[in-house]
């Protein structure tokens, strides 16, 4: 079962939700989960907690112990919030490369599935009319301690768009897309690690637009450095073949740079700089 996890308290998440269940046909279940209701539609299922989900960690098997079943895949219908109000369809999966500010634990990454956050992107770009930016994000903030693929998709930056249901159709469209696709494209695109640039990561984002590239874990200037040994976790956290370190080689500190190198050539990686 595919899971597309909401919260209550998110505006931009209930936005999402109520697109969902309004075009796609989900259907009121029996049962509960967090109390509130479940909504199906084939192998899909709509959850709802009451909290914010960035520190939901475990949430896996919290669906297990409440419903009985592993998810194959989350995905966290979410907003985003930043002081620049910058409007946005964004992707990213979670985790902290270093002290866990909100949510998840130090230094500890979720399971990435860059395919999904792939196709997530590509299907953004083709159905934003809005004229808003469409990018990953770096890996940030929790939940970090999820066993299953995970992703966050995401609405921002402010109320004013959170609420916009143009961007709640095309999150939800999106969401419908990738869950039913994502299976069928595994194995058809390079899977990388990104290094440098910025918290909104352009330029990952324009080769992951252009190229065959899907990136899970982007490391971003503001987080570096990092030991090898938190770079290695990342990489431990792809629930697919990683081919590729990628180096935004001026959005990168020199030993970061150099870390990456070494470590494309110890584990035999592709090494892109650009």
């Amino acid at each position: 079962m595919k899971v597309i996890m909401t919260t209550k308290i998110d505006k931009a998440s209930m936005n999402i939700m109520e697109k969902l269940i309004e075009n796609f046909g989900f259907k009121e279940v029996e049962g509960s989960f967090d109390g509130n209701p479940i909504y199906k539609r084939d192998d899909m299922i709509i959850l709802t907690t009451n909290n914010e989900m960035i520190y939901y960690d475990n949430l896996d098997r919290e669906i297990e112990r409440q419903l009985g079943f592993e998810p194959e895949v989350i995905a966290f219908a979410s907003r985003h919030s930043s002081k620049q109000k910058l409007p946005a369809l964004t992707t990213h999966v979670t985790g902290n490369w270093g002290k866990a500010m909100y949510g998840g634990k130090d230094e500890s990454f979720a399971m990435a599935l860059p395919t999904a956050m792939k196709l997530a992107l590509l299907k953004m770009n083709e159905l934003n009319d809005l004229g808003w930016t469409v990018c990953y994000e770096a890996t940030h903030h929790g939940p970090s301690e999820l066993e299953v693929p995970s992703f966050f998709i995401e609405i921002g930056s402010s109320e004013e768009e959170w609420v916009n249901d143009r961007a709640g159709e095309i999150i939800a469209e999106t969401i419908m897309y990738v869950l039913n696709e994502y299976e069928r494209h595994l194995g058809k695109f390079k899977v990388a690690l990104g290094v440098g640039g910025g918290h909104y990561a352009p330029k990952q984002t324009k080769r992951a637009l252009e190229t065959d590239i899907a990136f899970g874990h982007i490391l971003p200037k503001y987080a570096q450095p990092v030991s090898k040994d938190v770079v290695l976790r990342a990489l431990n956290r792809f629930a697919e073949n990683v081919e590729v370190i990628y180096v935004d080689w001026k959005g990168s500190r020199g030993e970061t740079r150099q870390l990456a190198r070494s470590i494309a050539q110890e584990l035999d990686l592709e090494f892109i700089k650009d």
